[in-house]
């Protein structure tokens, strides 16, 4: 792009107000037209193979290749487990950071996995030939079928990862090939007083001081791994108006949903949710307070719970707020106009139908969700391994079909630490979730309880079970008598099958029902619209993009940028003390003060489209250079996984210049600094 192009666009973008660019885009269909009539640059196909090959898909969030060795550059908060994983109570990196000084002292995380998407297949023709001219709970099995089997005979095709993938609620049907990693070592963290300045206090808010990074590093063979692509740093300074580009792995959003779907997630589904998050919190904070290694071990589980409270009660804010659902039923009447009499019209009745009985079917949410137990949810995969792999793959759950199969096992037999105390806790915590939604007199409650209190029920589960260990885990898939004492596998004896009943009403009732006329309906949309728009969000990699801008808000402009003076200020401002220290700094950061350059910018806002499974993206120029790291959004967003407004959304993105600044100036960390510059 010219000086003589950027200069009349930057001069644009300051004097206007700026909407945030809406699209969750695939790599294969990107708006490059849209793109270059507005900002006069459109990613050409080099630059796009690059930045998809640099992608790197953790495990609900994003990272990206930033050295020719393998050096990966993610949010703390999303390396945050695989921090506490390899810490201990003597050497506590969640509290007091982390550096490898040498590559030998590079902490291998046991149990962790990283993916780079290789390969993309469209399928579509071939599943929905399965289902023509069957009733749609056959049709809607012979899909899921038809595409296990397809993903089995890719991945024995091309030896990778195979994830079966379904766009425009049944629109369309991919399958995306990923190359698995499962050598990975940390390299370098922040404290968390930094990574999560603020706390949650200031999570989902702008202006923000978040140094919230982390750096791990592939091997493979023993050795770091070669990417086909990384991403360099950027050689002209990042400022307000530029466009910018982030490659991520956006969660699922709900933007293609009918309004009667937005109006039970309004009235029944948030609400329900935030209220489990709420026992959730107590459940944890009860556990924390036990002592010191129980609130060190609960940190990462209190995070997530709380960035779920936060994130759902904006999401509902956007669905309580006055026209937005009255926006979606209007765009909905235009649709059907459109269509004239087409038979998909009574399509929106059925999805109606079935998000009543979704709402209905609320309160057995914790028996399909494992009583919110990892471990309970891994012995149920023991035994129906063992029950499932003797059906035919057509008859079998989801999860147990051929295509499915091996990705099942491999959840199973993952080697991460499990903390037997937080799994008892957390089942107990479900349990009484379950007691409250169902009733005390309901047949799986008493089943479960068997008289007891949810917390000597979850404490006789754990008494004398082998689950957290590998080896022993690994042993059970072959039977035995071990297999027959084990406690926990005993307590899953009786709720399989209470947790299998709830799967199935819900599956024939609700998602059967969404699946097969969400797909109607989207087959009409691409009958006029065709890949005119994007589809919904479903963890997997999209392009987003926008300028780098502020926006208005409390009778004002909110900056783009903050600096090292503006989280020194905040810190002295609140001081030390304020929210259990939440705006507190590290003793060495004050002490280092002087040797940093306080105008450097450290976060910044800008208008591009992202959500949850983002965090971590890598936030790129035009030349494909690394300007930041995304890691939120404000609480204006978080409307966007349902009603897109692009007035007010922003995403926040730490600065590159800051990072290699602390790396440098604060965490002795020079050496990797030079491996971002390629010396």
């Amino acid at each position: 792009m010219s000086k003589r192009t950027l200069l009349p666009l930057l001069a644009l973008l300051l004097a206007l107000p700026v909407r945030a660019d809406e699209g969750l885009w695939t790599f294969d269909n990107l708006p490059l037209d849209r793109m270059k009539a507005k900002y006069g640059f459109a990613p050409d196909a080099a630059l796009l193979k690059r930045l998809q090959a640099a992608t790197v898909r953790f495990s609900g969030g994003t990272g990206s290749f930033v050295s020719r060795d393998g050096l990966v550059l993610t949010n703390h908060h999303v390396g945050r487990g695989a921090i506490q994983q390899v810490s201990t109570a003597e050497k506590d990196y969640i509290r007091n950071g982390f550096v490898a000084a040498t590559r030998a002292q590079e902490i291998p995380v046991s149990g962790m996995e990283l993916m780079v998407l290789t390969a993309t297949r469209n399928v579509t023709t071939e599943v929905l030939a399965a289902g023509k001219g069957l009733a749609e709970a056959e049709a809607a099995k012979a899909r899921r079928n038809a595409l296990s089997g397809l993903q089995k005979a890719e991945e024995e095709r091309t030896g990778l990862t195979v994830q079966p993938l379904t766009l425009y609620r049944g629109g369309q049907y991919w399958l995306y090939g990923y190359r698995k990693f499962t050598d990975v070592r940390l390299v370098a963290a922040p404290e968390m007083k930094v990574a999560s300045f603020g706390g949650d206090w200031d999570n989902f808010t702008y202006p923000r001081f978040d140094m919230d990074f982390s750096l791990f590093r592939i091997y493979v063979d023993g050795k770091p791994y070669r990417p086909e692509a990384w991403l360099p740093q950027a050689t002209t300074p990042l400022a307000n108006g530029n466009l910018v580009m982030v490659s991520g792995h956006p969660g699922t959003t709900f933007r293609q949903e009918t309004a009667a779907q937005m109006a039970i997630a309004r009235d029944a589904i948030w609400p329900g949710r935030i209220a489990a998050y709420l026992r959730r919190r107590a459940a944890l904070a009860a556990f924390a307070a036990t002592g010191p290694e129980a609130k060190r071990l609960a940190t990462t589980a209190r995070y997530g719970v709380e960035n779920a409270i936060k994130r759902a009660e904006g999401m509902l804010m956007g669905l309580r707020k006055p026209g937005n659902l009255e926006k979606v039923a209007r765009e909905e009447q235009a649709l059907k106009a459109r269509l004239g009499g087409d038979p998909v019209l009574a399509s929106w009745d059925r999805i109606a139908e079935a998000a009543q009985r979704q709402k209905t079917l609320l309160p057995e949410a914790p028996l399909r969700e494992n009583l919110g137990c990892a471990l309970l949810g891994r012995t149920v995969t023991l035994l129906r391994l063992g029950t499932e792999t003797r059906l035919p793959s057509e008859k079998r759950l989801p999860e147990y079909t051929e295509g499915a199969l091996k990705a099942t096992r491999d959840r199973y037999g993952n080697s991460a630490p499990v903390h037997l105390d937080l799994e008892q806790a957390q089942l107990a915590a479900g349990l009484r979730e379950a007691q409250e939604l169902l009733g005390a007199g309901h047949p799986a409650v008493q089943a479960l309880l068997a008289g007891r209190t949810p917390e000597a029920a979850a404490q006789a589960a754990f008494q004398a079970t082998g689950m957290a260990d590998p080896v022993k885990r690994a042993s059970y898939l072959a039977g035995g008598p071990a297999l027959d004492q084990d406690s926990l596998v005993a307590f899953a004896r009786v709720f399989e099958p209470l947790a299998r009943a709830a799967q199935l009403r819900y599956q024939e009732q609700v998602q059967n029902v969404l699946d097969e006329h969400g797909g109607r309906i989207a087959e009409a949309r691409f009958r006029l619209l065709g890949t005119s728009v994007y589809p919904d969000g479903t963890g997997t990699l999209r392009l987003t993009y926008g300028p780098v801008a502020g926006y208005p808000a409390n009778g004002t402009l909110i900056q783009p940028f903050t600096t090292f003076y503006g989280l020194f200020d905040r810190a002295a401002g609140w001081g030390p003390e304020a929210e259990d220290g939440a705006w507190s700094l590290p003793k060495r950061w004050h002490e280092r003060r002087s040797s940093l350059d306080l105008a450097t910018p450290y976060d910044f806002a800008y208008a591009c489209d992202t959500v949850g499974g983002n965090s971590g993206s890598p936030v790129v120029n035009v030349r494909g250079e690394l300007v930041g790291l995304n890691f939120d959004s404000n609480i204006e967003a978080q409307a966007g996984y349902y009603i897109y407004d692009g007035t007010s959304k922003r995403s926040i993105a730490v600065d590159a210049r800051a990072i290699r600044q602390v790396l440098t100036k604060i965490m002795d960390a020079r050496h990797l600094v030079d491996e971002l510059d390629g010396r």
